[in-house]
């Protein structure tokens, strides 16, 4: 089941309050599916019937929290008073229940994967030769990608470049929901925000032995998580700049990866955009604006046409950047 709750935030879980962490901080977390009850109903639902009824129920549970989970309303609020300005009353219900609901069905399909196996799946990784033709530079490849979709899925669909793939991200073993236990240690290795230097050096080494290192470009983590303020949806937001000040450094060049569900069996990985960075732009924020910039255009331009598949459950445009 859908969960939204606020509560204080350990390590940075978004860029709204400055990238660099403390305690005390409160941002919206998602919560995993539910109680373990709950995750049992689903498990044994996929198990049994496969996934057209489990979605029938995740629809369910979407529409019942969507109506009585003032939480659930607000979570979502922020991204859909930016992305469809000026709709209200039941036409908002509506978006909330979408966003709800894809949410919800993409949760699904990661417990297919880990109850079922990869043939529940086909992953296919658009602009795969131009991937290729940038990691052929010898500089290792910077992938930045977002909260949409179900980006774990997107990751596995890389394997084919054939280099080792490292993602930073907080890996919470603990949860039973997790979308890491079908993938960390096989697919991607993960590198923690928590690490010295905010896994800083662990990347820049990948990079430098021409590997793949992927980060998100909506959401700061870590120590190294610094932010700049860009537009997005028609106001500021606060965006992390430490994908394109390791491109900076190392020369690699950045590739904007977008996942989204294309079909029942089917996820597609977008190439939105590729971006350089120059060379030795240094710890100054504002030398990377650019590029972040670059990067919310095509996460705005990915939004037209999947308006229903951006997960970040904050206030996103009440954040403030956060220091280099």
């Amino acid at each position: 089941m859908l969960k939204f709750r606020k509560r204080p935030a350990v390590h940075p879980a978004h860029p709204g309050a400055g990238g660099s962490g403390g305690p005390g901080r409160t941002g919206w977390r998602v919560s995993g599916i539910g109680r373990r009850w709950q995750l049992g109903v689903f498990h044994a639902l996929i198990r049994l019937a496969g996934r057209p009824l489990s979605y029938a129920l995740a629809d369910l549970v979407s529409l019942h929290y969507t109506l009585t989970r003032p939480s659930v309303r607000q979570g979502c609020r922020p991204y859909l008073d930016h992305r469809f300005h000026g709709r209200r009353g039941l036409r908002r219900l509506a978006d909330t229940f979408r966003l709800t609901r894809s949410f919800a069905r993409i949760l699904v399909d990661q417990a297919a994967l880990r109850l079922l196996g990869r043939g529940e799946f086909i992953t296919h990784l658009q602009g795969r030769a131009d991937l290729a033709a940038l990691l052929a530079e010898g500089r290792g490849l910077v992938i930045v990608t977002a909260h949409v979709g179900a980006w774990q899925l997107g990751m596995a669909g890389l394997g084919g470049l054939e280099r080792p793939i490292s993602v930073l991200a907080r890996f919470d073993a603990g949860d039973e929901s997790s979308p890491f236990q079908a993938f960390a240690g096989r697919d991607f290795r993960v590198i923690d925000p928590g690490a010295f230097l905010g896994g800083v050096p662990d990347m820049v080494g990948a990079l430098q032995r021409g590997e793949v290192v992927a980060l998100m470009g909506d959401r700061a983590w870590g120590a190294g998580g610094g932010t700049v303020a860009v537009d997005f949806l028609g106001g500021p937001v606060p965006l992390p700049f430490t994908a394109y000040k390791l491109a900076s450094a190392t020369g690699a060049p950045v590739a904007v990866l977008f996942p989204y569900k294309a079909g029942p069996d089917r996820y597609e990985m977008h190439l939105a955009s590729v971006i350089r960075v120059p060379a030795g732009l240094g710890r100054a924020p504002e030398a990377y604006r650019p590029y972040a910039a670059a990067y919310a255009r095509a996460l705005e331009a990915f939004l037209g046409t999947h308006p229903y598949h951006f997960f970040n459950f904050f206030d996103l445009w009440a954040g403030k950047t956060g220091p280099g």
